[in-house]
């Protein structure tokens, strides 16, 4: 019986590793893909030229340059607010991450400051609380699930913006790969 038990704590033990290691693997691979993802939508925010920043597809739509400055809100908001316990952002006052009166030199400065504050804040993200869940909009997804839709808003606002390029006669920058 002892050796039952001995052999079942082990297999438990290896088995905590296992994942721990696991949970390691996983965050290094994201960070390798959001930064990928940065280096590809800092490309795409260059490639508009300033003066079609304001651009949008349809009148309810946002412009490119929203998009842009959307994209930055959102990786403040998962990251330092949802994962980090930080207070949010007050949509309604804080300027930092809205278009407001920024050039597009300033907004891509400041998206590149929030890839950086994300990545670092990842980069140090305690693996062991991957799996604590958290309420998103109504869903219960653990904190490895919040980075997995980051990364899927990022993607999804980056595709309106290679549309935006495209309405107007622009060849989007060449894909960068694993994003």
């Amino acid at each position: 019986m002892k050796k039952l038990f001995f052999l079942i704590l082990m297999l438990f033990f290896t088995a905590s590793i296992l994942n721990a290691q696991d949970d390691k693997v996983f965050v290094k691979d994201y960070l390798e893909r959001l930064e990928k993802s940065k280096t590809y939508l800092i490309l795409v925010a260059e490639s508009m030229p300033e003066d079609l920043y304001e651009f949008k597809a349809t009148p309810e739509s946002m412009s490119f340059a929203e998009h842009l400055m959307h994209i930055a809100w959102a990786m403040d908001w998962h990251s330092q607010s949802l994962m980090g316990g930080r207070d949010a952002r007050d949509w309604n006052t804080d300027t930092e991450l809205k278009v407001d009166n920024k050039s597009k030199l300033d907004m891509i400065s400041k998206l590149n400051e929030t890839f950086e504050k994300t990545i670092e804040f990842i980069s140090d993200f305690d693996t062991n609380r991957l799996d604590e869940r958290l309420d998103y909009f109504g869903a219960d997804r653990t904190k490895r699930q919040i980075l997995m839709l980051l990364s899927d808003h990022i993607t999804h606002h980056r595709g309106q913006m290679l549309v935006y390029l495209r309405l107007n006669g622009l060849k989007p920058p060449r894909y960068v790969l694993y994003q």
